[in-house]
């Protein structure tokens, strides 16, 4: 591996928070900004990250209260979506990405949409990995806790019961779950995330946030404008056996956007660990086309 495409690792303060985030590649090269799901980091990308940064400016940071990044006591900081998307927002700026690709999976779905919609002429393309924007996906035996949890945000009992998600058991469960060959998943990933989440006090940032992915659904109707009117190229590489966000999450895309693959990999919730090597083909391949032929890197 080349000094290129090895990954550093930085920290950067965005409004008074330390943000914690990996880069690797050129930084006059198209750049693509990572956004990780729950209940990991950006350490979901760590192989990810060289194999695209030979060609790519690869960014990805870690949001507050997960991962390397503060994580500011809840009566300093309301852990909810908005708050995750503004201070990405200012990442962003802070870094100097005046334009990017986004990769989106899970969480980074709610906070890569805000950014689309708040900046359309940033993005360049996104590739979407079992990340939702429509209903479709969102009527499993899954939610319905979080749902009622959303009907009932008083409701300690509701609030109590989705701890369930909180401990190792399910941490493990969402890697393995769903892939032909778990023996082929490293234990590093689960552990390290299960590591951080049982850190003091943030039991209780996971479950307002489980709160606030209830803001997420009312936001699909201008989610799918933005996909209408500006048309970004989107690659969707969905782990199809996830029963977290299924594969019916991932078809609807096609009604609103004109430039897209889809490709439903044999693989669960986390796809990167057991796809990896065929996601960053397929996405080399995509943002080549879409992306790279566009933007060349400078001699």
């Amino acid at each position: 591996m080349t000094q290129t495409t090895q990954a550093a690792h930085r920290t950067v303060k965005v409004r008074g928070l330390d943000i914690f985030y990996r880069e690797a590649g050129p930084k006059d090269a198209p750049a693509i900004l990572l956004l990780h799901g729950f209940p990991t980091s950006s350490q979901m990308f760590r192989n990810l990250i060289p194999a695209l940064a030979d060609r790519y400016r690869v960014v990805a940071p870690d949001y507050p209260g997960f991962g390397h990044s503060s994580m500011p006591p809840r009566d300093e900081f309301a852990y909810t979506f908005d708050n995750l998307a503004a201070v990405v927002e200012a990442f962003t700026e802070t870094l100097g990405l005046s334009k990017y690709a986004l990769y989106v999976q899970d969480y980074g779905a709610p906070v890569g949409y805000r950014l689309a919609c708040r900046h359309p002429d940033r993005v360049t393309a996104i590739v979407v990995q079992n990340g939702n924007a429509y209903d479709e996906g969102l009527d499993n035996d899954f939610w319905k806790p979080l749902k009622a949890y959303w009907l009932e945000p008083a409701s300690l009992e509701r609030r109590n019961a989705l701890r369930a998600f909180l401990n190792v058991e399910a941490t493990r469960w969402q890697y393995t779950h769903g892939v032909p060959h778990p023996e082929l998943v490293s234990p590093d990933g689960w552990t390290t995330d299960q590591y951080l989440l049982d850190r003091e006090g943030n039991d209780q940032i996971q479950l307002d946030l489980f709160l606030s992915y209830g803001s997420n659904p009312p936001l699909y109707p201008q989610w799918q404008a933005y996909f209408r009117k500006y048309q970004p190229p989107m690659l969707i590489v969905w782990g199809g056996n996830d029963q977290i966000f299924p594969a019916a999450g991932a078809e609807p895309y096609k009604r609103d956007l004109k430039t897209l693959e889809l490709h439903l990999l044999d693989a669960g919730h986390f796809a990167l660990e057991s796809d990896g090597d065929l996601i960053a083909r397929l996405m080399r391949d995509f943002l080549g086309r879409y992306v790279a032929a566009s933007n060349p890197i400078p001699n």
